[in-house]
């Protein structure tokens, strides 16, 4: 049986569950492809190649010349650029594409937000008299606080943020999530946390410091998703495989 082909940019929890499950089907040949922004990526299921593309012509050629059957989009929801460059390829090639996109947090009672645009208005947010912050945002962006160099700094990322901060007063933490709600109070408290800094990522790997921070009283700068790229979106690995099997059933490939 010839399998088919996908083509997945992954590197979210979501990512590796859906490679996992597709690699039990038997059906499929997926190829996990990573931006390469983490220098210890975890173990994956599939085969997986890591680095970009060049564009979304370069994405384009790959998808032509790989003889792929179907892109699916399971970055981050912050990985903007990546994501308009698979819209882009894909209309291009006229392959099948899906994004995976797991919904956003949503304020409940007790939550102290503060919506924002970007990381740089979150930091000029916090005001001008000291603070104590926890940076949950990756390393990517982390060099925005050095815009107001009078708060605190808790900065906690995967990989160390390169080149080093330069902050009076900061302090890094190397982890990967998912995390627990006893263990991220216990982080706020012991570093006497006043505000925190984070993206509406979504997903259940890091909403452990969300309910800390509203269990403390804690004041949240959430900094929102850009307006997704135009592709057919599902929120859940169940509703992806649902999509894939009905893209690619027997009774669709002979137009029943």
């Amino acid at each position: 049986m010839v399998k088919i082909r996908i083509l997945m940019l992954g590197g979210t929890g979501e990512a590796r569950a859906l490679a996992e499950a597709l690699e039990g089907t038997g059906r499929y040949e997926t190829l996990l492809s990573l931006a390469g922004r983490t220098e210890k990526p975890s173990d994956q299921p599939v085969p997986l190649r890591i680095g970009g593309f060049g564009g979304a012509e370069g994405l384009a050629a790959f998808l032509r010349d790989g003889g792929f059957d179907l892109l699916i989009d399971a970055t981050h929801p912050f990985a903007a650029r990546i994501s308009r460059s698979a819209s882009e390829a894909a209309a291009a090639t006229g392959i099948p594409a899906f994004a995976l996109r797991r919904p956003e947090w949503m304020a409940e009672p007790g939550d102290r937000w503060t919506p924002v645009a970007t990381i740089a208005e979150a930091i000029e947010r916090l005001g001008p008299s000291p603070r104590r912050v926890f940076l949950a945002i990756g390393r990517q962006e982390a060099h925005r606080a050095e815009a107001a160099p009078q708060h605190f700094y808790l900065v906690r990322s995967v990989d160390p943020v390169e080149p080093p901060l330069v902050l009076p007063d900061v302090q890094l933490v190397l982890d990967r999530g998912p995390y627990c709600v006893e263990s991220e109070v216990s982080l706020l408290r012991t570093h006497r946390i006043d505000a925190l800094v984070t993206k509406n990522s979504g997903g259940s790997a890091t909403y452990a410091k969300i309910q800390a921070a509203r269990q403390l009283g804690i004041d949240v700068f959430m900094v929102a998703r850009a307006p997704a790229a135009t592709m057919e979106t599902v929120a859940t690995v169940e509703a992806m495989l649902a999509a894939i099997d009905h893209l690619f059933s027997p009774a669709m490939n002979r137009g029943v």
